[in-house]
């Protein structure tokens, strides 16, 4: 009886969904794969339809998918995409959500809500996935709704060699624009050696039904200051956060977020800031039709990458940040 030759070597492949194939693109290049052919249709009705146009059989698998708008239609793309490579026998799977999809919902705040967040792990480990990686997740308690392995990347060493390298450290304060995004400055003031301030939000007692008084607890006339958030959505929070600081004599305000989701009049209202300069990563495909001078934007496909290769090597991604998290 002849023996079956068997393949010993583990094969890697990297799939993308159609929301920003560009990120995949370039992820996939340093890594120095291409990424696997893919069909993908939506049909009349908006049904979507995937298929892999090459062999997946006892592949790693690595799904890469970010979830802007319209994140309904993205996020079934990439379960469908998850099915597939299930259904052809791919080893190991991995879904590759940078910015992870109704991630704020993550617990309930009144009687009847859902717990969303905790909805979609179930559905990418119904749809066959083994393994979830995503960036600065919202709340880290995420990573216990997915029953398997979950790698929670963390933006903050990007962001950080880029001020460092721009900005003087000397006269830097790291500030929290609420009280509720605290445990991410920490980590920031810890990196840079910096100081922390927060803004704390009060109701003025003189004007009836506001509460957009704030106040700002640490020192920050005549410095720099750095108000960091996970994303920046409608720029609501962030950009009062800024002039709060420019009100209490601040010499520059910039800001640092790893997501940038830009809805409605984010534009609007960043143009019209007081900051010097807004710093985010491309977790987030940002339309050529936005335009914010004040804007740079950073890769992350560095750090997703590596973090891939990591895990097809059975390699620690914890290493990639120092036993630092969030």
């Amino acid at each position: 009886m002849t023996g079956i030759k068997r393949q010993s070597e583990k094969h890697l492949i990297v799939a993308s969904g159609r929301a920003y194939p560009e990120l995949a693109e370039e992820v996939a290049a340093m890594i120095g794969v291409e990424l696997v052919p893919t069909r993908a249709l939506t049909y009349a009705n908006s049904e979507i339809y995937v298929r892999f146009e090459e062999s997946v059989r006892g592949c790693d698998a690595f799904v890469i998918q970010s979830h802007c708008a319209p994140v309904n239609e993205w996020l079934m793309e990439q379960l469908i995409m998850v099915d597939a490579l299930k259904r052809a026998s791919a080893k190991r799977i991995t879904v590759v959500s940078p910015f992870y999809p109704y991630g704020r919902q993550d617990k309930k705040h009144a009687g009847r809500e859902p717990i969303s967040a905790r909805l979609i792990a179930d559905l990418y480990k119904t749809a066959g996935a083994d393994r979830l990686m995503s960036i600065d997740l919202h709340a880290s308690q995420i990573q216990g709704f997915f029953d398997g392995p979950v790698d929670h990347l963390i933006g903050l060493p990007v962001l950080v060699d880029y001020i460092t390298e721009k900005y003087s450290l000397d006269n830097l304060t790291v500030v929290s624009p609420d009280a509720g995004r605290v445990r991410l400055a920490d980590a920031y003031t810890d990196r840079l050696g910096a100081p922390l301030a927060i803004i704390h939000k009060r109701r003025d007692p003189n004007k009836a039904n506001e509460v957009a008084v704030g106040e700002v607890v640490g020192d920050v006339a005549g410095r720099v200051c750095l108000l960091v958030d996970d994303m920046i959505d409608t720029a609501g929070t962030i950009c009062a956060a800024a002039q709060t600081l420019k009100d209490h004599g601040a010499a520059k305000v910039i800001a640092a977020a790893t997501h940038p989701i830009l809805s409605g009049p984010a534009v609007e209202r960043l143009n019209a800031s007081a900051f010097e300069e807004i710093i985010v990563t491309n977790t987030l495909p940002i339309s050529d039709e936005i335009n914010i001078p004040k804007l740079t934007v950073l890769s992350i496909a560095p750090l997703i990458a590596e973090a891939i290769r990591q895990i097809f090597e059975d390699g620690s991604v914890t290493s990639l940040f120092d036993g630092a998290h969030l």
